[in-house]
């Protein structure tokens, strides 16, 4: 007769329980794919990250994709002039859903030096996607970029794929009706909703006076 408890005779070690939008999501946040885009100084960083000497990959972020239709992760890593705004929106609108955005940089949070008489740089890359997370700094160090990523997969670890309360009605999803994914743009951020071929926004953000 065995000298174990009923469960255990039973049960593998190893052996665990978890929710199916909790394993998903799990899934998820450990393979992240970047996209290999760099704008400025700032990218030198980014590279320095995903080196051997900070090892991007042991986050599970070390896929850098060579087109954006692979990619989940955008790191705007640079200063985006008004010509780049254009290219960013448009590498961003081919990411496939869901999909997150980095700001990496003082250039990119915010303009950074080129704030008042940089006429030829967008004020904060937030005017032209939506940004998740600001990593601040000129230029911000490898260890920052990487707690920015953690803070990207904290948000993917709390993403809610399952049944939710519709918007304004009092009942629940039915089984095997579509739930939109709750990704919210930033409610700090400046984005400004524009169509898919339409030209970035150039005059609401001069300094007049």
């Amino acid at each position: 007769m065995s000298t174990q408890p009923w469960i255990e005779a039973r049960i593998e070690e190893g052996v665990f329980t978890t929710t199916l939008e909790q394993a998903i999501n799990w899934a998820r946040q450990s393979s992240i794919w970047p996209m290999t885009f760099g704008l400025a100084c700032c990218a030198i960083e980014m590279m320095a990250a995903g080196a051997s000497r900070y090892d991007m990959d042991r986050f599970g972020a070390g896929a850098f994709r060579a087109t954006p239709r692979q990619a989940d992760l955008m790191i705007v890593a640079g200063t985006v002039t008004y010509k780049m705004a254009s290219r960013v929106r448009r590498l961003y609108n081919m990411m496939p859903d869901p999909k997150f955005v980095i700001a990496m940089g003082a250039c990119t949070v915010g303009g950074g030096p080129y704030f008042k008489w940089g006429y030829h740089v967008v004020k904060g890359v937030d005017l032209v996607v939506p940004v998740d997370v600001y990593v601040p700094g000129c230029p911000p160090r490898p260890e920052a970029l990487l707690e920015g990523l953690m803070r990207i997969q904290d948000k993917i670890r709390g993403h809610k794929i399952g049944k939710q309360r519709q918007t304004g009605e009092a009942g629940w999803l039915t089984l095997g009706q579509k739930s939109e994914d709750e990704l919210p743009i930033p409610h700090h951020s400046g984005f400004v909703s524009t169509d898919v071929d339409k030209q970035p926004v150039y005059d609401h953000q001069k300094i007049t006076g």
